[in-house]
């Protein structure tokens, strides 16, 4: 009987005498049975998937190739944007390097077919129409154009929709009044279609292009944006006081125009020029 009890005590301790002899040396797992060194096992790194690159998002600049807008489009351009540009002479005179990075479409934005191509797959639109002349013609430019472009901006699922319109001059206003009405029926529309973004800008300086001459409006404008920006009170002074209102440079509203057209937490609502000066100096 002690025999068999014995027996069955050692064969029930194998397997553990035999797990315990098993040794695990330098990474090898030696085998008792022989001196045969089983291969060691190999560990590889995955492969590092890098994700796609989102595609820079598109934003249409009507009125590229003027003054405001031709800035605008550089800003966009410095800023990893898809930028194009829609106007009635396309990519008109400019010259510089960068223009070659714009898709410049020539159209009417008294013509909505046209327009509509424009904007397709277009997150942001800036418009910086505006002209000048009879009461007519300022109101169709500064108005009706630009209420074509925020209908077909809305049609078009655009997402975002800046105006740069204006400050109020007091007695200006009375002067140009096609040019005000104007932009103040297109300003009450961009309300209804979008959560916009209306700059409002004074005097605006800067290198301006005219034919073969450079004209630096920076010489006048930079001094009185120094003076003006810091005698806000005298704004409010009825009649005159409007007229105080500080110069603007434009490249600060260049930038504050391409930041509220892709800036998704920018406020929406009317950005004065006090406003305009305190977005341009942030990073």
């Amino acid at each position: 009987m002690r025999t068999i009890v014995s027996r069955l005590i050692q064969s029930h301790s194998l397997p553990s005498r035999l797990s315990s002899e098993g040794l695990l040396r330098n990474g090898r797992l030696l085998s008792t049975g022989s001196n045969k060194v089983e291969e060691t096992f190999k560990v590889e790194e995955a492969e590092t998937v890098k994700p796609e690159a989102p595609e820079p998002e598109k934003v249409l600049v009507l009125g590229g190739n003027g003054f405001v807008g031709s800035h605008v489009c550089k800003e966009a351009l410095q800023q990893g944007l898809s930028v194009s540009s829609f106007s009635r002479s396309g990519r008109a005179s400019i010259q510089e390097s960068w223009a070659d990075s714009v898709v410049w479409h020539q159209g009417s934005l008294l013509v909505q077919d046209s327009l509509k191509n424009a904007m397709n797959d277009v997150s942001a639109v800036v418009s910086c129409v505006g002209g000048f002349g009879s009461y007519s013609h300022m109101y169709k430019i500064n108005g009706t154009a630009n209420i074509n472009a925020i209908r077909t901006a809305a049609e078009q699922g655009v997402k975002r929709f800046v105006y740069i319109s204006a400050a109020d001059f007091g007695l200006v206003n009375y002067l140009l009044r096609g040019y005000y009405d104007g932009k103040i029926t297109a300003v009450s529309l961009i309300n209804l279609f979008f959560a916009g973004v209306i700059l409002r800008p004074g005097f605006i300086y800067g290198t301006r292009q005219v034919g073969g001459l450079k004209i630096p409006l920076g010489v006048i404008g930079s001094p009185l944006e120094m003076i003006l920006q810091h005698a806000k009170p005298l704004n409010k002074v009825p009649v005159f006081g409007p007229l105080l209102t500080p110069p603007v440079s434009v490249t600060a509203v260049a930038k504050v125009a391409v930041r509220a057209a892709t800036d998704q937490v920018f406020p929406p609502g009317i950005v004065d020029v006090y406003g305009i000066l305190r977005f341009s100096e942030q990073k």
